[in-house]
Parts: C-alpha cells; sequence; structure tokens
C-alpha cells in the first residue's frame, strides 16, 4: 500500500494502483451499479483525448513546461492505445456531476507519466494530477466535452452496424422482388404486393434512421472546453479555450466546435435529449420490423408461416420440436430498454439547477448503453436472422390465389360497387374471384388475368398510375 492525502484527510491506496486517493473516496462512495466506466471504453479514450488536448493547449500558452506536457501527452496517448483501462474503475453512477471519473483520469495519467519517467506512483512533487494534469480545466468543461467526444466515437460504430443490417434487408428485398403475398392493413387482408417490397421497406425506414443519427452528431461536436468551472472561464489563459478545441480536432479528426455561450453550453444538456429521442425512434421502429418478422413467421402450421427464420435454439423445455424467433424477441427487448433510458434522460436533464447539471453521469451511462446494445442487437439480428431468412413460396401462393383482396386491381374497370358485391360472393362461396368477374359478363377471361398479374397487383407494371419501387443499392449510405 501507499499513502495519500487529500483535503479530506489520509488513506491507503494499492501499491500497483495507477489510480490514487479521489478514486478511493469514489469507490467508497458509490459501490451502486458494480460497473466501472471502464465498460466504456469509447468514455476511456475521449476522456485521455481531451487531457491529451489540454496538455498540448497549457504548453502552448505558456502554463505547462515542455517537460510536464511531453509526459502527460506520451500517458495519454497510451490510454487511447489501449492500454491501462481496467485502471478506470468508479463506478458509472456517481454524484458530483463526474468529478470522480474526472479525477480517476487525472490519476491514472499522472502515475502513468511518472512511470514513464522513471518516479514511483504517487509523486505529486514531481507532476500533479491537478495543478498539471487538471490544468485548466475543471470535470464541468473536461467531462462533458468527453461525453460528447465519447458518443460520437460509437454512435459512429454502431451506425456502421445499422448500415449493414439497412443492406441485409435490401439484398432480401431483391431475393423476394418477385415473390407475390397478400398485404395487410389492421392485421386483416388487403391488397397484393411483393415480400421483396415489404422487406425493401425495412431497408429503406433504417436508411431513414441513419440520416437522423447523423445529424444529431453535429450537435455533440459543440463542446465548452475553456469554460472551467461554470463557463467565466475562471484559472485558464485566454488564449487556451481556442487552442484546446484545436488540439483535441487534431487528436480526434473531429470538427468540434467551441460553444458561443461557455454559461449556456455548461448547464445546458438539450442535446443528450435530441440525441437520446433520434436514438429511441431507431429502436422503436427496429422492434416494430422485429415484431413483422414474428409475424410473418408465425405457426409455423398455425400461423401466418409465409416466411422462414433460421432456427437458432430449442424453443421448449416440454414441446419437442418448437423453435422460437428469438433473436427478434431479443432486439425488441433492446428497444423497450433504450426507451426506459430516454425517459431517464430526460429526468435527468430537467433536475439540472443553475449553473451546472450534477446528473450528466447517468445521462452518460444511459446513452452509452443504449448505443452499445443498439449495436450489438443490429448485427445479432444480422447475422442471426435476415441473412438467413427465406420466403415460404407454397404458403405464399396458396393464400394470393384464394385472396378476395385481389378485386382492388379491377375497380377501375368494373367500379367500386361491382366490386364489393363480388368480394361478398367470392368470401361466402370460396370461389375465385376471376371467375365470378367473367360469369358476370364484366371482363374477359384474358383481360382479368392480364389485370391480376402478380407485376400489376404488387405495382410493378402498374394498371392505371404509377407505383414507384425504389431500386435500393446494397452498398453502405454515405
Amino acid at each position: 500500500m501507499r499513502t495519500e492525502t487529500d483535503s479530506l484527510g489520509t488513506v491507503e491506496v494499492p501499491a500497483g494502483a495507477y489510480w490514487g486517493v479521489h478514486t478511493v473516496r469514489a469507490l467508497e462512495n458509490f459501490p451502486i451499479t458494480k460497473r466501472p466506466i471502464s465498460v466504456y471504453p469509447d468514455l476511456i479514450v475521449a476522456l485521455a483525448s481531451v487531457k491529451q488536448a489540454a496538455a498540448r493547449a497549457n504548453h502552448e500558452v505558456g502554463v505547462l513546461s515542455a517537460k510536464k506536457a511531453a509526459l502527460i501527452d506520451e500517458a495519454c496517448q497510451r490510454i487511447i492505445d489501449g492500454e491501462h483501462h481496467d485502471q478506470f474503475v468508479v463506478g458509472v453512477i456517481q454524484g458530483g456531476a463526474g468529478t470522480s471519473t474526472n479525477m480517476n483520469a487525472n490519476e491514472v495519467i499522472t502515475n502513468l507519466a511518472l512511470e514513464i519517467a522513471g518516479y514511483g506512483k504517487g509523486r505529486y512533487d514531481v507532476l500533479h494530477p491537478i495543478d498539471d494534469v487538471n490544468r485548466s480545466q475543471s470535470t464541468n468543461d473536461t467531462y462533458p466535452t468527453a461525453v460528447k467526444l465519447a458518443m460520437t466515437f460509437a454512435l459512429n460504430d454502431m451506425l456502421g452496424e445499422l448500415d449493414q443490417l439497412r443492406i441485409a434487408f435490401g439484398r432480401k428485398g431483391r431475393e423476394f422482388h418477385e415473390i407475390l403475398k397478400v398485404g395487410r392493413t389492421q392485421l386483416q387482408d388487403a391488397v397484393p404486393m411483393t415480400l421483396g417490397q415489404e422487406f425493401h421497406g425495412f431497408a429503406t425506414t433504417l436508411g431513414e434512421d441513419i440520416d437522423r443519427l447523423r445529424e444529431t452528431i453535429k450537435l455533440l461536436l459543440e463542446v465548452n472546453l475553456g469554460a472551467t468551472a461554470i463557463g467565466t472561464g475562471i484559472t485558464a489563459d485566454p488564449g487556451y479555450a481556442e487552442a484546446v478545441v484545436r488540439h483535441l480536432n487534431a487528436i480526434t479528426g473531429l470538427r468540434m466546435e467551441p460553444a458561443p455561450d461557455l454559461i449556456e453550453a455548461t448547464s445546458d444538456t438539450g442535446v443528450f435529449m435530441t440525441f437520446s429521442s433520434a436514438l429511441k425512434r431507431s429502436a422503436i421502429k427496429l422492434s416494430k420490423i422485429c415484431n413483422d418478422l414474428r409475424l410473418l413467421s408465425s405457426g409455423p402450421q398455425a400461423g401466418l408461416g409465409e416466411i422462414n427464420l433460421p432456427p437458432k435454439q430449442a424453443g421448449s423445455s416440454i414441446m419437442p420440436g418448437k423453435v422460437n424467433p428469438v433473436i427478434p424477441e431479443a432486439v425488441s427487448q433492446v428497444a423497450y430498454a433504450v426507451a426506459g433510458a430516454d425517459v431517464t434522460v430526460t429526468m435527468a436533464a430537467e433536475s439540472g439547477q443553475l449553473q451546472l447539471n450534477a446528473f450528466e453521469p447517468v445521462i452518460a451511462h444511459s446513452l452509452l448503453q443504449s448505443i452499445t446494445w443498439m449495436r450489438q442487437a443490429c448485427w445479432t439480428l444480422r447475422v442471426n436472422c435476415v441473412d438467413g431468412i427465406t420466403a415460404n413460396t407454397e404458403r405464399l401462393d396458396a393464400m394470393v390465389s384464394s385472396s378476395v383482396g385481389v378485386i382492388t386491381a379491377l375497380i377501375p374497370f368494373i367500379g367500386y360497387a361491382e366490386a364489393s358485391n363480388l368480394a361478398k360472393q367470392a368470401l361466402a362461396t370460396g370461389r375465385p374471384v376471376a371467375d365470378l368477374v367473367v360469369e358476370g359478363g364484366l371482363m374477359t377471361r384474358a383481360d382479368v388475368e392480364g389485370h391480376l398479374s402478380p407485376s400489376h397487383l404488387s405495382g410493378i407494371h402498374p394498371i392505371t398510375t404509377t407505383i414507384p419501387v425504389a431500386d435500393l443499392q446494397g452498398e453502405p449510405s454515405e
């Protein structure tokens, strides 16, 4: 053990730990989730990136020596490269508006830098966690900046998986392009369409969500670095704010911008609500798609049975041969968690008082967890479900051939009233619509068969007006 001291007194710290006294206090105070901040590697990389940028900016404005700046820089780079993440041990839920996370980062970076320089851990007379690593900073500007940066990193990864899922649905759309089926509205039989059109619709809606989520990145890239405690910039050199954002952009390759009003930016968490709302939208729509997949594959004997999901595991401990749609079920549960996290973010954003929101840790945890779960959900839905879906063509053909809804296509030629009467007859007698139309002398057999062809019924080759069917390209979106 080694001894470290803060304003509250002296504590014992494990000799090999890169963290110190402030982290010990946090471990004692917040044994709540048993989940350290290191469960989110993007957050650790973001914290190290902010501290690295701060060291470079502090040296540039002349408040940190070249030697100290270089040591901090190297220590941060090692963390960015993936080293020592296990030393970020404070809990994801903590009081203090993220102070414990900031202190944990300061201590790990300091002791790693001391080790690089050949000194023992805890030699804060050589390099200090607050006076040097935290120079020109406050938790209130470094922590929210790191959180926004981490969300940007994580979101870009998630969007990659979401785009791959979009492409997978698009491939199925092309594979099922000519397979006719009965469409449904309000769970009742409607007009025909193709199975390809249905899957193409899934791909299109996911593409729209990708666009909406990408729009939030610009909002996340507005930061309050240089604001220090409440936005006045106290303790920071006048040139620091511009310099630290410039260095952070060079480190991350992003285009972060200083907020125009640092007072407002330090107290406002509206961007997290906007981002959470877009993420919830995507999750809920993905769950709706999963619900559709479960319905379409239901049965297989006593349900719709239109598609076959790949069997992934035994579905029952008592019913032999039963296979359940476990992948869509799991993805829907992720969506429910994301929706719940959105409520948490909303309540936390509302509860901030005056110049600071103390509840950003639960905002960060809720959103980073949601992004992580969504990324993995998209992956498993694509790999373990969508890629292996097949069409039950015999079942689909049988349902279309017996469907009364096909008569809708003949309304332009026989009128709505006559079509309605024939639909009732078809339902009552079980006879095909085409036969009733021909027997009634309303159309010739050739005309009926032409207008009830799969291409006309699905709108691919329109009877009266154009029904566009987009050709979804199987390439990642821009």
